[in-house]
């Protein structure tokens, strides 16, 4: 029995700029950091030929082309196994739709399970790059390539998104000298659940197809990731970071329509309204995680004032995603 753990993600600034057709004229900027919620995918050799599924709903069959899950389906034929498995996925949080890169997750977490299974372990940038090519490729998936790296990577990452598909990356916070300043930074991170979960695949359409007509938004948003690198790793100056969140989430509201609504933008105002210094939907948007930068002695009073919404404790997870049983 093999089983894989593999971590969600956070994006602090620059989302957006790691679609296809904006990096495809310039290259795109992400901060992001991996944190400790989890994807875990259990994989087993079944006492038969059958291919059994477990997931929101379990699918037993003869043949991959009967496979309804078109990410294991197509991560079964890309790993090369045929027959004899037995698939299971749990999450510690809801697995779709809320903005942490969990379909990702998922994606990075079953190859590193697959290629483990079959005897073929892969580096953590070959799990990223063959999770892009499964989801955005093979399946023609909308979205960017972020949550493919930060989830196969771990730790908190600055990363580039160049023309030629080639994706480098930069870590910060890394050393475990660095751990009392990433105590630093999370002390005054606040994530909070909305209870509104959307599929991401619309807005990321709509998006791409407005990228030309949004590109000035998409410019200044990769500003704002480097800028953010400068923010962490040079300057340590982590009170920078909320309005950083605050100028990308007034940028990021413009790229579709569906990004924000009157809800979010009514707890968001609400958030600033109570003490935070700025933050933003995670993910495409719609619903999802709001996360938000407040100081610790301000922190209750924004709990008040976003009640009901269910605080979720984080920490940042500097491991990728990795192999707990073999």
């Amino acid at each position: 029995m093999i089983i894989s753990k593999t971590p969600f993600r956070i994006t602090f600034t620059g989302g957006g700029t790691d679609i296809r057709s904006f990096y495809q004229h310039e290259f795109g900027a992400v901060v992001n950091a991996a944190i400790n919620k989890y994807m875990y995918i259990i994989v087993n050799k079944k006492f038969d030929d059958k291919i059994r599924v477990s997931y929101s709903k379990t699918e037993i069959v003869d043949r991959i082309d009967d496979i309804q899950h078109n990410v294991v389906r197509e991560a079964l034929r890309l790993v090369g196994i045929s027959k004899g498995i037995e698939i299971i996925s749990v999450a510690d949080i809801p697995s779709e739709g809320t903005g942490l890169g969990s379909s990702s997750s998922f994606t990075v977490g079953l190859l590193n399970a697959l290629f483990t299974f079959k005897g073929e372990p892969k580096t953590a940038l070959e799990l990223a790059r063959l999770a892009c090519l499964l989801e955005r490729d093979v399946l023609q998936e909308p979205g960017g390539k972020q949550d493919q790296y930060a989830a196969a990577l771990g730790g908190i990452n600055y990363m580039e998104f160049h023309p030629d598909e080639n994706v480098k990356h930069w870590p910060i916070l890394l050393d475990d000298s660095d751990k009392l300043e990433r105590e630093r930074l999370k002390k005054d991170l606040i994530l909070f659940y909305t209870g509104m979960v959307r599929s991401s695949t619309e807005i990321h359409r709509e998006q791409t197809k407005n990228t030309e007509t949004k590109m000035k938004n998409l410019q200044h948003m990769k500003q704002l990731a480097i800028e953010t690198r400068r923010v962490l790793h040079q300057d340590r100056a982590f009170d920078k970071i909320g309005p950083l969140l605050h100028e990308g989430w007034l940028k990021k509201r413009e790229l579709a329509s569906r990004v924000s609504n009157m809800i979010i933008d009514s707890l968001y105002q609400r958030g600033i309204d109570y003490g935070a210094s700025g933050g933003k939907i995670l993910g495409a948007g719609g619903g999802g995680f709001l996360l938000f930068q407040c100081s610790q002695e301000r922190q209750e009073q924004l709990k008040n004032a976003l009640h009901p919404l269910q605080e979720i404790s984080f920490d940042f997870e500097m491991q990728g995603s990795k192999i707990i049983q073999y």
